[in-house]
């Protein structure tokens, strides 16, 4: 054992202040998205109960300047470099509006759009606030062993290659590397996803961040600190945070190409008649009567309202979507992988059997009574077994925890001990009275009792079955695997292990998990799925949606809701692209009088947003396919 070290247990390193989390308000796109909303309402009020127009059209035109200044200055920005792009093409069909008198529907544009923005600044900054979470579970400071025995408080970051550093009991450890003295247990879930601590000794190899137990480490240090497992989670998460957030709904993909090309047939109207003589107010009301029948205006309420009204749907069924571009990809998924711990389990264990000739309770009061001031998951595993059944348990004395071990205590006069147990399938401890085995208490982390038929359902959709992707033993996993029927199995994987197997996957993999070790592949799969209930902030914020309960079956149910939204976005888009053809052929080459153009245009945009509507509706969660 290292010298010189007592037992007692830290909550945490003394060295570590969390990163406080920036509030939403503080971003300046919520501050104007806001504004540019009460005052569209409040405009939209004062029409409705017939003020003076001044006083809603001053409103409204005030919704616009507040909703609209910060897209039209990136749209110019845009133009400077040869770029236009749909947001300045929203504030110029909006200001076109407002020109003929439909100031309503322009503002409409304009707080979806400042919507849309604010939302985007939210999780930009809550994705960053969480990787520099992250970087706090490694301290910044380590207790580094000098010749002669003596010590020095450093920066964690100066560690190099072949440093000897002393993790005392309930600090985390400062560097990835090898213990060269010393026994312990470590909780590594954050790193490797296993639900128990892992005993460690002399050659175990132990991962920065992990949090170490009760005992004292002496540990070689192995890898730089910019090399280290969790600065490797950090980095590819960032990396794949910044390639998913290039993603653009489908309409935002062809909107260079209509951009332009709407524009120029909107200058070529208006300036080719006046070149052969033509008057120049009938030609500038047909060319603003173009503008606005061949804006995509229904083009991006047609992709909008059904997306959002599936995000809302999936709300109030407890999954929260990120965003309509997350609820998109969701709808094109065609192959899923699931963590393992936390995830298809409970993430916790729980007894499963007890082997023994004596009565069971009798032996269950005895291990409860030993393991009554334990803190070990293990401990607290066996005492919620015998509070289940109601069991009085007797005071217990002359406590000891071995680390790596188990616990030791007298209890009614007996000398009990529940040590850790070999065994093949579950994690398993031999309960030991006056030092001769008495019993064997079988532990397991309990499948959520939802998963196998969430498993099911996803096969049925997907047309093949999930595939597990964990950190912990090749055992447990094959065991939880064969219970909630799926075949493909992938075991003792480190993060950027998890990362690699999702892109070796066939077709657009959508990943569920819930640990900070999951957080590299959800943020690298083409759609993610947080287990938001004990999951980590990092993988919740990391995440395309989170399920808040713990009930798996939304998963599926996410799925096919997010395929019919995409075919309801698919059939509002025909919609929309057939009346804009249809009134900007008329107005090219027939006289589209301009009520009928706007009439057109905004039936165009209530009919798609009606049919939108529909994924509002209960059967639209319950239906399967």
């Amino acid at each position: 054992m290292v010298p010189g070290v007592t037992s007692t247990l830290l909550i945490d390193s003394p060295h570590r202040t969390p990163t406080p989390k920036r509030s939403p308000f503080a971003i300046a796109e919520v501050r104007w998205a806001i504004a540019a909303t009460t005052l569209f309402l409040l405009g939209v009020g004062a029409k409705l109960v017939d003020t003076a127009p001044w006083t809603w059209w001053t409103l409204l035109l005030a919704c616009y300047l507040a909703g609209g200044w910060e897209p039209a200055l990136a749209g110019l920005r845009a133009l400077r470099e040869r770029t236009l792009d749909v947001d300045l093409l929203m504030i110029v069909a909006a200001i076109g509006a407002a020109a003929i008198g439909q100031v309503v529907d322009g503002g409409l544009l304009i707080i979806i759009f400042a919507t849309s923005g604010a939302l985007e600044a939210v999780l930009t900054q809550r994705t960053a606030d969480s990787v520099r979470g992250l970087l706090d579970l490694a301290p910044q400071r380590a207790t580094l062993m000098l010749p002669e025995s003596r010590e020095r408080e450093v920066d964690a970051a100066t560690l190099r290659i072949g440093d000897e550093i002393l993790v005392r009991p309930g600090e985390r450890i400062g560097g990835d590397g090898v213990v060269i003295d010393g026994r312990s247990e470590v909780d590594q879930a954050s790193i490797t996803g296993e639900p128990l601590p892992v005993p460690k000794e002399t050659g175990s190899e132990v991962f920065a961040g992990s949090l170490n137990g009760t005992g004292a480490l002496r540990v070689r240090v192995t890898r730089a600190a910019q090399d280290t497992v969790i600065a490797r989670i950090v980095a590819m998460v960032e990396q794949a945070s910044a390639t998913k957030a290039k993603t653009q709904l489908f309409i935002e993909k062809v909107e260079q190409r209509y951009s332009f090309g709407m524009v120029a047939v909107t200058l070529a109207l208006f300036a080719v008649p006046l070149l052969f003589g033509a008057a120049l107010e009938p030609t500038l009301l047909r060319a603003m009567t173009f503008m606005i029948v061949a804006s995509p205006c229904a083009l991006v309420l047609a992709t909008m309202p059904p997306l959002l009204a599936a995000i809302a749907n999936a709300g109030k069924h407890g999954v929260l979507v990120k965003s309509a571009v997350a609820m998109e990809q969701l709808g094109t998924v065609d192959a899923v992988a699931f963590d393992k711990t936390g995830t298809l389990t409970e993430g916790t264990p729980h007894v499963v059997g007890i082997i023994t000739e004596r009565d069971e309770d009798e032996v269950l009061t005895l291990a409860a009574a030993a393991e009554q001031f334990s803190e070990h998951p293990i401990g607290r595993a066996i005492v919620a077994e015998a509070r289940q059944r109601e069991l009085r348990l007797p005071t217990a004395g002359d406590f000891q925890a071995t680390p790596g071990v188990g616990v030791a205590a007298r209890v009614s006069g007996h000398a009990v001990a529940v040590q850790r147990h070999d065994s093949q399938h579950n994690t398993a401890v031999e309960v030991l009275v006056d030092d001769r085995q008495v019993a064997i208490i079988e532990l397991a982390d309990q499948i959520r009792p939802s998963s196998q038929a969430a498993v099911g359902e996803l096969t049925v959709l997907t047309g093949h079955s999930p595939t597990l992707l964990t950190g912990d033993n090749h055992a447990a996993a094959q065991r939880v695997a064969s219970a909630v029927d799926i075949v493909e199995v992938r075991a003792e994987l480190l993060p950027q292990d998890k990362v690699q197997a999702v892109r070796e996957m066939d077709g657009k993999v959508l990943f569920v998990g819930d640990g900070v070790n999951d957080a590299p592949a959800l943020a690298t799969a083409h759609a993610g799925i947080a287990m938001g209930h004990k999951g980590s902030a990092l993988t919740v914020d990391t995440a395309d949606a989170v399920v808040v309960g713990d009930d798996l079956t939304v998963v599926p149910a996410l799925v096919a809701l997010a395929r019919r939204a995409r075919r309801v976005v698919i059939t509002n888009l025909a919609i929309a692209g057939a009346f804009i053809v249809v009134l900007s052929l008329w107005d090219l080459f027939g006289t589209l009088p301009l009520p009928l153009g706007v009439a057109g245009h905004e039936g165009s945009t209530v009919l798609v947003a009606l049919n939108g509507m529909r994924l509002l509706s209960k059967r639209a969660w319950t239906r399967k396919s």
